[in-house]
């Protein structure tokens, strides 16, 4: 049977009271606190404190802080008046079982209605996503469109000005054919009439010609002298060439044929995904079956708070090709703004397993995850396991400001000095 605390302390104003209760030894994070507008109830084994209030509070805006062995309520009064005692009197047994069954009631109802909240307000926003997603969508297949046609127009006049540049080079072809035949006409009536010329010389020097006969012979004969005095033609030979040697004071390229096959490989799992008979791949254009596309995309949804869709975007280019760290990186950003904190985890570890080997250019991303993932693991008040991912953020960046002091207020919550936020 769990033993009553007694020896607590309260004080009141006419609109709050304030309420010390010892924990006695006992650690922090081990208490367990229920309160309803009229029943209050710290658990923390061996020790039970509860009060039956004088008159009820308002629940949703009081505040508790635990701290130093001790938890401090700050409840606020729903009507402004000074309290006689902090519980009613004259209260049975059978008044207190009903008053705290009551108020478990009571709380199982404001936990149901908001969750129906919550789950209502998921069911806004992802049809608001679907909307988001389908107004990009169209705005990228018009301007897409408007590219294509103002393409065929250029397209279209830049044939149009090749076909009239063609017509005009043949209409100057035809011309200067025409120019050339007119001068080969021109040519040959010149030589008619050097022809007839020649003919009418021809008839004046006959006589002339039979004067000079014997030297004519005899001017043939030296000609034909002259033309028996060339010499034929050289013989065949060969011709020795020697080159100079060639040296390289530089190695070879260093071999890429791993990297070449990796790529390959990527390429190949990124098509495998692509022609499989999933219904969201194969209605894809063949931009948006780019994971570089799409993780563009997701982080332009990101940057306008719409984190459901960016999501959706994440795990599109993911399924394209699984190899890229930043896509699980940003994939774990957004599900730790839907307080997804597992899928938070996952994805983190899933980055870190893929940014290897550790080096300096992917030191911005190891950090990054490691805070992604120490901040999901402090939701879920695993502060040492949240304090170990900060401090290995720290061993990468160690001018961070910013994880420092987060860091030192997960030490804190630990050693039991600050406020679980």
């Amino acid at each position: 049977m769990p033993l009553q605390v007694s020896d607590y302390s309260w004080q009141q104003t006419e609109s709050a009271v304030f309420l010390s209760v010892p924990l006695r030894g006992v650690c922090g994070r081990d208490a367990d606190v229920f309160c309803t507008d009229s029943y209050l109830k710290v658990n923390f084994p061996p020790f039970l404190f509860e009060v039956f209030l004088y008159a009820p509070i308002d629940d949703g805006s009081s505040k508790a802080k635990i701290g130093n062995d001790t938890i401090v309520f700050t409840l606020y009064k729903k009507e402004a008046a000074m309290w006689e005692s902090l519980s009613l009197s004259g209260v049975d047994k059978e008044m207190m079982q009903r008053i705290r069954e009551e108020s478990i009631l009571q709380a199982q109802e404001t936990a149901k209605e908001a969750a129906e909240a919550k789950a209502a307000a998921k069911r806004e926003d992802q049809k608001y996503a679907l909307s988001v997603m389908m107004k990009i969508e169209e705005e990228e297949r018009k301007k897409i469109e408007t590219m294509k046609e103002n393409e065929r127009i250029k397209a279209t006049k830049e044939l149009e000005a090749w076909k009239e540049r063609q017509k005009k080079a043949e209409e100057q072809k035809e011309i200067q054919k025409e120019e050339k035949l007119h001068q080969q006409k021109k040519q040959i009536e010149e030589e008619r009439k050097k022809i007839k010329s020649k003919k009418c010389l021809t008839r004046n020097l006959a006589s002339r010609n039979l004067a000079t006969k014997g030297r004519n012979s005899e001017n043939i004969f030296s000609e034909t002298l002259k033309e028996a005095s060339v010499p034929p033609p050289r013989s065949v030979g060969t011709v020795q060439i020697n080159f100079t040697p060639r040296v390289f004071p530089t190695a070879l390229r260093e071999s890429q044929v791993a990297e070449e096959e990796e790529w390959l490989h990527k390429q190949a799992e990124a098509r495998r995904a692509v022609n499989t008979d999933i219904p969201e791949l194969c209605d894809l254009k063949e931009e948006e079956k780019n994971p570089e596309w799409l993780k563009d995309k997701g982080n332009k949804l990101f940057a306008t708070e719409n984190y459901l869709a960016a999501v959706n975007a994440y795990n599109l280019a993911i399924r394209l090709n699984n190899k890229i760290p930043l896509l699980y990186l940003n994939r774990a950003a957004c599900h730790l703004k839907l307080k997804n904190l597992h899928k938070t985890i996952e994805d983190s570890s899933k980055a870190l397993d893929l940014l290897t080997p550790p080096v300096a250019d992917n030191a911005n991303a190891r950090m990054k995850a490691h805070v992604r993932r120490g901040a999901a693991f402090c939701q879920l008040e695993l502060y040492v396991e949240g304090l170990l991912d900060y401090e290995a953020a720290l061993k990468i960046d160690p001018s961070n400001k910013t994880v420092q002091n987060d860091a030192e207020k997960i030490r804190n919550i630990i050693q039991g000095t600050e406020l679980k936020s």
